[in-house]
């Protein structure tokens, strides 16, 4: 089933007189289920076509489906439920709060999600989650003392709070050590083909998209 498809999208920025397309005329479509990776050298705009995906940059034309609904029709309301509830981010920087632990992190997102789960059923995930990516042991940890691998675990078990249907993933191992690299692929990799969560990974690392299903090369604008 196609869950995501792009036609023609152009994103183009304007700086003084002069134009940059970031993305330009980008077509494809994923299938629900997915594990894509997408590398190209700086600057070729993956991860501002990553950002187009998740409704949290506009293109300037073309248009957006996901299952079928175009996404830059959405309105407020209606593109925040789609970022918190289908989608999780993880971000090229761990970008966690400093004033919240590791478990009050990773509970974020459950604020602006509109379907409630009791209290004690998110922070049981929560725990899960962090046990998961090997921080069991940090859940009351503020984000100053952890290291940057640590912080980065925490913003990828933050990701799957809300059982999303799409991961979008910036360099999401970028800090990580070879061995915790391995171990988050091999969890990226289970997610995927137990839960048919669909994942577009952007990477600088062409062994780490060799893991993926299907790799597609941004060619530069």
């Amino acid at each position: 089933m196609k869950q995501i498809t792009l036609e023609h999208v152009t994103k183009t920025y304007f700086i003084d007189s002069e134009s940059i397309n970031a993305v330009h005329n980008v077509s494809m479509e994923i299938d629900k289920g997915e594990f894509l990776s997408i590398t190209g050298h700086s600057g070729s705009g993956k991860t501002t076509l990553l950002s187009i995906i998740g409704g949290i940059v506009k293109p300037s034309s073309g248009t957006v489906l996901f299952e079928g609904n175009d996404v830059s029709s959405f309105d407020g309301d209606r593109l925040s439920e789609y970022r918190c509830e289908k989608i999780g981010f993880i971000f090229q920087f761990a970008s966690l709060f400093q004033n919240l632990t590791a478990k009050e992190n990773v509970l974020l997102p459950v604020v602006f999600r509109t379907r409630r789960n009791t209290l004690d059923k998110d922070e049981k995930r929560a725990v899960e989650l962090l046990n998961l990516v090997g921080l069991g042991d940090k859940l009351n940890a503020y984000p100053s003392q952890l290291s940057g691998g640590q912080q980065r675990r925490v913003a990828i078990a933050r990701a799957f709070i809300n059982d999303p249907q799409l991961i979008l993933a910036d360099e999401p191992t970028g800090d990580l050590d070879e061995e915790t690299e391995a171990e988050m692929m091999r969890y990226f990799t289970k997610m995927n083909e137990e839960r048919e969560i669909t994942f577009i990974m952007v990477t600088h690392n062409t062994e780490l998209a060799r893991q993926s299903k299907r790799q597609l090369r941004m060619p530069v604008s």
